[in-house]
């Protein structure tokens, strides 16, 4: 791919070169950076459900929770047997405070992978967590 000429306010490449440089990024524990490569190939490639995978998860791991639910939520939406779709909305919301919510983005991914033990995990997380504030605010009152 050429690295021609770069448009206004975007990085030199093509997409794929973004989109190859975000994952160095987000592997070598630069997410933010990695983030703003992958806007930039969102941008330009909508409809790219890898690309829109790797945003959200570099949206995560940057500690952008409101911005990564509406990615993996996209993603679920648009590929609903996406299972780490799933498992990356149910994380976001748990890390946005809503667990409920969590719940059954954790479960749907837990029965879509049964095999996958961090998606149990996440899930069982979630569920202490709604019992524990149940238990809590029972004594509170």
């Amino acid at each position: 791919m050429s690295q021609g000429r770069a448009r206004d306010g975007e990085p030199a490449g093509e997409v794929y070169d973004w989109y190859t440089r975000a994952i160095e990024l987000l592997e070598g524990g630069n997410p933010q950076a990695a983030a703003e490569l992958l806007a930039h190939a969102r941008a330009r490639v909508p409809e790219s459900a890898s690309v829109l995978e790797a945003l959200a998860r570099a949206s995560f791991d940057a500690g952008r929770f409101g911005a990564a639910a509406a990615q993996f939520a996209e993603l679920a939406d648009s590929s609903p047997d996406n299972d780490y779709a799933h498992f990356g909305l149910g994380l976001s919301r748990m890390r946005l405070g809503d667990h409920a919510g969590a719940i059954d983005q954790l479960a749907m991914a837990a029965t879509m992978r049964p095999d996958r033990k961090e998606y149990d995990q996440a899930l069982r997380e979630a569920r202490a967590t709604i019992r524990f504030r149940q238990r809590d605010a029972g004594w509170a009152g």
